[in-house]
């Protein structure tokens, strides 16, 4: 099960705070996301990787829908994102929205931390643990999250489609 909980967060300050805990700097990702339309609880994405040349096809099911804090997830490495787009397309699935993000990934006492510029978003902070217990998850969570002085007003439930796709409406009416 992945656990994570999203804030809304200032990019460099952010980097900052968690660059002076400690946390061990795994990776930069430049990433396109393109999102399906399914009914939720389910997701369908298929990732690309930019700068590592790699793709990825995922399918999450919300555990905690409105919260969006628990995930049962599948995910599997294909080798052409374009294809895989072009497959689900013509299965029938629709293209939803595309989140494109660059990410910056760290370990700080096993947790991961995926700190996000989402083009059209801003600045979002990940912080994700994988466990069958969600509770011992979430405690370690939020153990992270007060070391960087994140609190409950911080949270942002919305998945990053819901929020692209509130951007893209306001736009349209401005």
């Amino acid at each position: 099960m992945e656990v994570e909980v999203k804030f809304r967060v200032d990019f460099s300050a952010m980097k900052d705070k968690i660059e002076s805990l400690g946390a061990v700097f795994v990776r930069e990702e430049l990433q396109e996301d393109v999102y399906f339309s399914l009914p939720l609880p389910k997701l369908l994405r298929v990732r690309k990787l930019e700068n590592l040349g790699k793709a990825f096809l995922t399918y999450k099911e919300i555990r905690d829908l409105g919260r969006n804090e628990e995930f049962d997830e599948l995910e599997i490495e294909v080798s052409d994102f374009e294809a895989t787009v072009e497959i689900l397309k013509r299965l029938g699935f629709r293209e939803d929205v595309i989140v494109r993000k660059r990410r910056l990934v760290y370990r700080l006492n096993g947790v991961t931390l995926e700190l996000n510029d989402v083009e059209g978003l801003g600045g979002f902070l990940d912080v994700e643990v994988i466990s069958d217990d969600v509770e011992e998850a979430k405690k370690k969570i939020w153990e992270v999250a007060k070391l960087l002085g994140l609190s409950e007003e911080d949270v942002e439930p919305r998945l990053y489609q819901e929020l692209i796709r509130e951007a893209l409406r306001k736009s349209e009416e401005e």
